[in-house]
């Protein structure tokens, strides 16, 4: 195809949301002279009244060729192919009539996505909508006018089953977590065990063809990754401090086993799609963060500005978050971060270590009388 790409053409007072997209042979091809695409900022959990979404199929149909894409991979509902006069007419439809604003694009903050949430699912941790929601009108400047190194995006996840792929797909991603044990409900556990009509596992997923008959021990105890499971003389046991609430053991058996009660999320930073190091899944930067919405996410808030002014210092063009970590090392994270190194930080122990003293931390700083120092700890 030939086509030219770029930030061409735009929205006034908006540095992104309208990706340019100019065919370089307009006289053979008049019909697509132009193809621009807008991206539009979805609604928290991406729900929808069915009067808006005929609204807006009704202004595309009437301003581009009808085209839609629900939704992008950063999440926006994407309007494909308008022409330039065309720009500032949806623009104005959008914010003014529909109450709905444009999405990212280009180097700067991409549009938050979040799965469903407390809305609907009960295995969320927090509150994702209202994060989400939050973090969105809170980041507008760097939403519409881009200032980064290159793009940067935010995720949240309810829980750590990832509807939303965040530890995968985004620089800054929010997974709802736990802190205490599983609640286990021995007689619902029996119930699976005993291939009661009513506890199908996997909550009936596998419905539609006889898949044997069920095995905890196949099926839910073989498979946690840290063996941190039992079932003996009809009673599971979980051992919490090896639990890495994979969730894998909740899905499968979901009315005997439920998240616990002191919830939060966990924030990891760095992942990327392949840009010049190759794809990577995020890092743990904080294991553990009780959510409040009463104190405008505060804890929250300063994490990511302090992350934001060292990426912008340091970070090189087109160098994710991601990228930046890896060349300066995830010890200069801890330190923009004021965040203390702990065990949850080290992804593979003793192969690639990255936490060093300083002068000033070790007692007598470098310059010490060896001699005098082996006195102490003799062989």
């Amino acid at each position: 195809t030939h086509w030219k790409h770029g930030g061409i053409v735009g929205v006034f007072g908006y540095g992104g949301g309208v990706i340019g997209r100019y065919c370089d042979q307009p006289k053979l091809f008049p019909g697509v002279e132009h193809f621009h695409t807008l991206r539009v900022n979805q609604p928290a959990g991406k729900y929808y009244s069915t009067d808006y979404l005929r609204k807006l199929s009704d202004l595309w149909d009437f301003r581009g060729p009808g085209l839609t894409n629900m939704h992008g991979a950063t999440g926006d509902i994407i309007l494909l192919g308008t022409t330039t006069p065309q720009l500032e007419e949806v623009f104005w439809t959008l914010t003014h009539d529909f109450n709905q604003d444009l999405g990212g694009s280009g180097s700067n903050l991409r549009t938050p996505a979040d799965c469903l949430g407390q809305s609907r699912c009960e295995y969320s941790c927090y509150d994702t909508s209202a994060l989400c929601h939050f973090l969105t009108n809170e980041y507008q400047d760097e939403l519409h006018r881009p200032a980064f190194p290159y793009r940067f995006k935010f995720k949240f996840d309810g829980c750590p089953n990832c509807c939303v792929a965040s530890i995968a797909r985004s620089d800054m991603s929010f997974v709802g977590t736990w802190k205490d044990d599983i609640r286990i409900d021995q007689d619902a556990v029996n119930k699976y065990v005993e291939q009661d009509p009513a506890y199908p596992s996997n909550a009936g997923a596998h419905k539609g063809r006889d898949w044997g008959p069920f095995d905890i021990e196949k099926e839910v105890v073989d498979l946690c990754p840290t063996h941190c499971m039992k079932f003996e003389n009809k009673k599971l046991t979980i051992d919490t401090e090896n639990c890495t609430r994979c969730m894998h053991c909740i899905n499968v058996m979901p009315r005997a086993l439920k998240i616990g009660k002191e919830t939060g999320l966990s924030i990891l930073c760095g992942a990327k799609s392949p840009i010049r190091d190759g794809a990577q899944m995020g890092s743990l930067l904080v294991p553990f963060m009780e959510v409040n919405p009463d104190n405008d996410y505060e804890a929250i808030t300063e994490l990511i500005e302090n992350i934001w002014d060292w990426w912008m210092e340091e970070g090189k063009n087109r160098e994710r978050l991601g990228e930046l970590i890896m060349r300066q090392g995830f010890q200069k994270l801890l330190e923009v971060t004021g965040i203390k190194a702990i065990p949850q930080h080290v992804s593979y122990p003793r192969s690639n270590p990255y936490i060093f003293w300083k002068e000033d931390e070790v007692p007598g700083g470098w310059e010490r009388d060896v001699d005098e120092f082996r006195k102490h700890p003799l062989r």
